[in-house]
C-alpha cells in the first residue's frame, strides 16, 4: 500500500492495514532445493527481508523457524521510499526478501533489484485471478514478484450505530444523516479515488480539469466529518466511538478487532471499491536466494497464506483460495469471503497518477486536510 509517487507515505495499515507494513531480517539454515536456485550442502544461516508488519508474527513465522531450523528476526519499515533508502545504505547482498506495496513492483523490477522468481513453483492457479496482475509482477516473461495479500479501502462502521444497508452507498456519506460521526483516512490516493466513484467516474478518469469538483466533494465530505486521521488515529476513533463510520476503511481497519467488538464490520459499496494488494519477491543481489525462494513458498502455501491473512497486525484476503480451507467461519465472515468474487468484480486498483498530475492532487488534498 505504498507507492513510490505518493507525496507522503501512506501507511500499510496496522492494519493491520491497516493495511500493514516491516521490514525484517531473517536468520536461517536449511537444506532443501529449488529448481531455480539450487540449495548447496552449506546452506547459509542468515536471510533478510524487508517486510510489513503482518509478517511479523510469531504465528507466521514460528512454523518456518521450525520446520528448517532457523531463527527469523523482523524489522518493519514504512513506506516503499523507505524500504528502497534501507536497501540503497545496506551492502550489496544484505537483504534477501521483499514485501512490497502491488502498485510499486514495476517501478522495482526496473531499478534492476529483484531476481527472477519460479514461476512452475508456485501457485498461481490457486490464486484469485483478479489479483495474479501479471501487467505488474511480470516482464518479458518473467515473473520477479507475487501478490500474497488484498484487501479494500471503503468503508467501515460500527453496525449498532448505523444502518448497515446505508453503507452500501456511498452518497449517505454525503447526507446530513450521519454528519459529524465519520472519520476520514488520511491518504489522498484511495480517497480521492473513492470520490470519484462518488461521482460516478472511475479513478483512471481523475484528470487535472476534474480536480476542482473532486476538490469540492472533498470539502463537503470534511464538513460531515469528526476527524481526518492516519490508520491508528482513524481506526481508534472507530473503535472507541469518537466516529461511528470510516471511509477508506475495510477489512485491514476492523477485521482483527471483530472478536473483541463484534458491532465493528465493512461493506464495499455498490459503487465500487478501491483494491490494494501487497506482494512478495526476492531481490537479485540476495546471497540465499534459494532459502529466500522457500520463504516465498511457504508464505503462499495455504498455511502461510492463511497465517498471514490473520495476523495479529492487520487481516485480509489471502491471495491463495485454498487457505480458505483453513480459516474458521468467524474468521471468513470478517473477510466477507463468500462476497469476494463480487467485491472483486466491482472493485479498481489504485490509480497511480503521473508526477505533475500527482503534485496537482497533492495541493487538493493538503487543502482538504486545512479545510
Amino acid at each position: 500500500m505504498f507507492s513510490l509517487t505518493q507525496g507522503h507515505v501512506k501507511s500499510a495499515l496496522p492494519r493491520h492495514s491497516g493495511r500493514l507494513l516491516g521490514a525484517a531480517v531473517v536468520t536461517a539454515g536449511v537444506a532443501t532445493g529449488s529448481v531455480l536456485f539450487p540449495l548447496s550442502a552449506q546452506a547459509a544461516e542468515e536471510l533478510n527481508a524487508l517486510v510489513w508488519c503482518d509478517h511479523t508474527d510469531p504465528a507466521l513465522i514460528k512454523p518456518f523457524e521450525e520446520k528448517y531450523g532457523v531463527k527469523v528476526n523482523l524489522k518493519e519499515y514504512e513506506g516503499t521510499g523507505a524500504a528502497l533508502a534501507i536497501v540503497e545504505q545496506s551492502r550489496p547482498g544484505d537483504w534477501d526478501v521483499f514485501v512490497i506495496d502491488g502498485v510499486d513492483v514495476p517501478r522495482v523490477v526496473e531499478a534492476g533489484l529483484l531476481a527472477e522468481l519460479p514461476k512452475g513453483e508456485l501457485p498461481l492457479a490457486d490464486t484469485f485471478s483478479q489479483v495474479q496482475m501479471t501487467d505488474v509482477t511480470h516482464k518479458d516473461g518473467k515473473m520477479y514478484a507475487i501478490m500474497e495479500k488484498f484487501g479494500y479501502n471503503v468503508i467501515s462502521y460500527d453496525k449498532s450505530k448505523v444502518d448497515p444497508a446505508d453503507m452500501r452507498d456511498l452518497q449517505t456519506l454525503w447526507s446530513d444523516k450521519y454528519k459529524s460521526r465519520i472519520a476520514v483516512y488520511d491518504y489522498y490516493i484511495p480517497l480521492m479515488n473513492l470520490v470519484a466513484l462518488k461521482m460516478g467516474m472511475k479513478p483512471s478518469d481523475i484528470t487535472a480539469d476534474k480536480l476542482p469538483a473532486i476538490r469540492d466533494e472533498l470539502f463537503k465530505l470534511k464538513d460531515n466529518s469528526a476527524m481526518v486521521g492516519e490508520v491508528v488515529s482513524s481506526t481508534t476513533a472507530l473503535a472507541t466511538g469518537e466516529a461511528d463510520i470510516l471511509i477508506g476503511g475495510g477489512e485491514w481497519a476492523v477485521a482483527v478487532m471483530q472478536s473483541e467488538n463484534p458491532d465493528l464490520d465493512w461493506v464495499l459499496p455498490d459503487q465500487g471499491g478501491i483494491l490494494w494488494s501487497q506482494s512478495l519477491a526476492v531481490f537479485k543481489d540476495s546471497k540465499n536466494k534459494d532459502l529466500a525462494v522457500e520463504f516465498v513458498k511457504y508464505v503462499m502455501s495455504p498455511e502461510g497464506q492463511a497465517r498471514l491473512a490473520t495476523s495479529s497486525c492487520f487481516w485480509g484476503m489471502p491471495a491463495n483460495k485454498k487457505a480458505g480451507a483453513l480459516l474458521s467461519p468467524e474468521q471468513k465472515s470478517a473477510l466477507r469471503w463468500d462476497e469476494q468474487e463480487k467485491f472483486l468484480a466491482n472493485s479498481h486498483r489504485y490509480f497511480i497518477p503521473d508526477a505533475e498530475l500527482d503534485a496537482e492532487m497533492l495541493d487538493v488534498w493538503t487543502e482538504f486536510l486545512q479545510h
